[in-house]
């Protein structure tokens, strides 16, 4: 098991734009595997972009056949739109992860910040700079939304290392069990920040 690569697939949720990235391990040396980014056309009704999404999702799990799944925890302070549709994507990706059985672990941008950039403050250039040079490429990956996908996986591959990664979703004999995302929602201090920007995006 040593010996064997941990391959991750990164999740950066979004309803218009949404990122996939698939890292291997080991943490020291990541290899980029694949980047893909869904989109869903903003005419069509909700029902039927975030179906087109889950099947987005939900194949790249059966190709790339991850050990593990990490999707930016979504939280937002302001723009309860644009709350509300990435929550639904987020929600999109967590079901094709249980429904393949494989683990989920949820990073902040924050979260994903310090361990790609190594500050909190960083922006999106210095995230996608600080992606290509782990990954050995030649530029930033492009669009943002997949660069983002992969700094969630390499975050992952890092926090394993360390120790620190705990599954929010766990998959038993009798399917997936959430655990921590309740915990976030019910919270009544709740404080939603990240995601993109309000005028970004455009909702239905």
């Amino acid at each position: 098991m040593g010996r064997t690569p941990v391959r991750v697939l990164g999740v950066d949720p979004g309803l218009t734009r949404c990122g996939i990235g698939v890292v291997d391990g080991p943490p020291a040396a990541p290899v980029l595997v694949a980047k893909e980014l869904v989109r869903t056309p903003r005419e069509d009704p909700l029902e039927v972009r975030l179906d087109a999404l889950h099947r987005a999702v939900a194949g790249a799990i059966a190709r790339y056949r991850p050990h593990a799944i990490a999707v930016e925890r979504v939280l937002f302070s302001s723009n309860v739109r644009s709350a509300m549709a990435t929550g639904q994507a987020a929600g999109v990706a967590l079901l094709a992860a249980a429904q393949a059985r494989v683990p989920v672990t949820p990073y902040s941008p924050n979260d994903v910040k310090l361990t790609v950039a190594g500050h909190g403050g960083a922006d999106k250039a210095e995230v996608g700079r600080m992606v290509a040079m782990q990954l050995g490429l030649a530029a930033a990956p492009r669009p943002a939304d997949v660069a983002d996908a992969l700094a969630i996986a390499l975050t992952h591959l890092a926090q394993a290392r360390m120790g620190t990664a705990r599954p929010q979703v766990a998959v038993g004999g009798g399917g997936a069990r959430s655990r921590g995302w309740e915990a976030v929602l019910d919270n009544p201090h709740l404080r939603v920040a990240g995601g993109t920007a309000p005028g970004k995006r455009r909702l239905p």
